[in-house]
């Protein structure tokens, strides 16, 4: 068993669901072992971004990104599926911090016309 702890923000996303839909995510993200982590399961995945790893676990609607330390999981963002910011992130593109530039320049599609600098 792991030590499991919540961002802001993932607290934020489950502070917004009814009881149920929470008591899900919960038990789901707490019940992981180092044997599921290990071994792998259908739900979990992998995503690299900015410098680390993070695991992925679908729950429902729901993708927890999440990353391991010794004895530990630190749940740092819960995201509703097939929504643009977890598509965003699992694509490397801008994510929270880059999301209000991208609205205010006309949004995402100006956003991939545009040639990198």
């Amino acid at each position: 068993m792991y030590q499991v702890n919540f961002s802001d923000q993932a607290m934020h996303v489950l502070g917004k669901l009814p009881t149920l839909e929470q008591m899900e995510v919960v038990e789901a993200f707490s019940s992981l072992t180092p044997e599921d982590m290990l071994q792998g399961r259908s739900d979990l995945g992998t995503v690299r971004r900015g410098g680390h790893t993070y695991h992925r676990l679908r729950v429902g609607e729901f993708r927890i990104y999440f990353e391991a330390a010794e004895g530990s999981l630190m749940a740092n963002y819960v995201l509703h599926r097939h929504t643009f910011k977890d598509f965003a992130f699992r694509s490397h593109l801008p994510f929270p911090e880059d999301e209000a530039r991208l609205e205010q320049e006309g949004g995402f599609w100006k956003y991939l016309d545009e040639p990198k600098s």
